[in-house]
């Protein structure tokens, strides 16, 4: 009798019983708790975990609202006068139907990862995809275009949105979300949303360094607080139109991006860059504890780099084999345009870089779920 409790209970445990109905010791005959079987006593602790965390942490997320670059630009690029664009393979080679979407992967982007994680939908569309449905819209945008950062220089050379405009597209949405789901609802919508902001890499490696534009003007630590200033400035106005749950992400090392190494003939990463990045993300932090006490926002700080790190240093750990290159041409220089038409790598699972500077799906993939382990306790509840 008790090893039919064990074999039943064990079984329960591993399908992790969604419902978590307690196990029924009169229905076992079980005359003592001596013959509590050990799964028995991990199962109930497994239930009592799941309902806890459910008191605990009700995710209230219904919705993502995103901004920024490349790492969240799901295709408004592709509606955009710019050369800037990825919506031609071998980009979207392994998306969820396998056809270019305008993002810079092989497949989803962390952002469409953590919508999946939150239950909200499998990927988050670009606010100006024409056949977008009202049913999207209810679940959240990307308002984000590769190429920008926050310095409005960087989105201007490369014709790109804007993050100004970008926030002025949420106020668009808004109207559209008024008209979808009436006053009440669609101002709880943006409430509740998720609002990620993903930028700056594209301001220090694009417009810093390769087009020395703003190294004429500032020294990297003064052009870090203006970054901070104007990131600060785009937050406020974001809360302004009704959000209150922001996650950051910093910047990855900068100094690893295979096309860095590449055109600074760095034997390794490139240190200059990496120090650059560590001290611009400490920053980020720092304005974000002064933004949640001014503005009563729910935020958080995703540190990108901290992953970037570990799986540099642990590719094994992650299943890769190549870290120092990208899947697509020789990768090492391609990306965007110069990536059209290239052969791949025969399985980009195993590669952390997707091209010479965006990530794999499954680098995303780790990205989301290491990521959402940080957030969740600050955002979701």
């Amino acid at each position: 009798m008790i090893q039919d409790v064990v074999e039943v209970t064990l079984l329960a445990y591993e399908q992790t019983l969604p419902a978590c109905i307690p196990l029924n010791i009169q229905e076992t005959q079980m005359q003592t708790m001596q013959v509590i079987s050990i799964a028995a006593v991990l199962l109930l602790a497994h239930c009592a975990y799941v309902h806890g965390r459910e008191a605990r942490q009700p995710w209230k997320a219904k919705a993502m609202l995103v901004f920024g670059d490349s790492t969240v630009d799901p295709g408004n690029n592709n509606r955009l006068l710019t050369d800037f664009k990825a919506n031609f393979l071998p980009y979207g080679k392994d998306f969820l139907d396998g056809r270019p979407t305008g993002r810079f992967c092989d497949g989803r982007l962390a952002t469409d990862f953590i919508a999946e994680t939150l239950g909200i939908a499998k990927s988050i569309p670009a606010f100006l995809d024409p056949n977008l449905t009202p049913q999207q819209r209810k679940l959240g945008v990307s308002f984000a275009s590769a190429s920008s950062g926050y310095d409005e220089l960087t989105a201007i050379q490369a014709g790109v949105l804007t993050i100004t405009k970008q926030i002025e597209y949420l106020r668009h949405y808004k109207v559209q979300l008024r008209k979808l789901e009436g006053p009440v609802q669609s101002q709880k919508t943006i409430e509740d949303a998720l609002v990620v902001i993903s930028a700056g890499t594209n301001d220090f490696v694009q417009n810093y360094y390769f087009y020395d534009n703003r190294s004429k003007e500032f020294t990297e630590p003064k052009y870090e607080d203006y970054l901070i200033s104007l990131m600060s400035g785009y937050i406020k106005e974001i809360n302004k139109l009704g959000a209150k749950r922001f996650v950051l992400v910093g910047v990855p090392p900068m100094g690893c991006l295979p096309v860095v190494k590449t055109l600074t003939a760095a034997e390794g990463c490139f240190v200059q860059y990496n120090d650059v990045a560590k001290s611009f993300n400490s920053k980020i932090v720092k304005q974000l504890d002064v933004l949640k006490k001014q503005l009563g926002l729910k935020a958080a700080y995703l540190d990108i780099y901290k992953i970037f790190e570990d799986v540099t240093s642990n590719p094994t750990k992650y299943g890769f084999a190549e870290i120092s290159k990208g899947c697509c041409g020789s990768g090492t220089i391609e990306f965007g345009q110069s990536c059209k038409g290239q052969k791949t790598c025969d399985d980009p699972t195993k590669f952390m870089y997707w091209d010479a500077i965006h990530p794999t799906q499954q680098m995303y993939k780790i990205l989301a779920d290491e990521g959402i382990k940080e957030v969740a306790e600050d955002v979701l509840v």
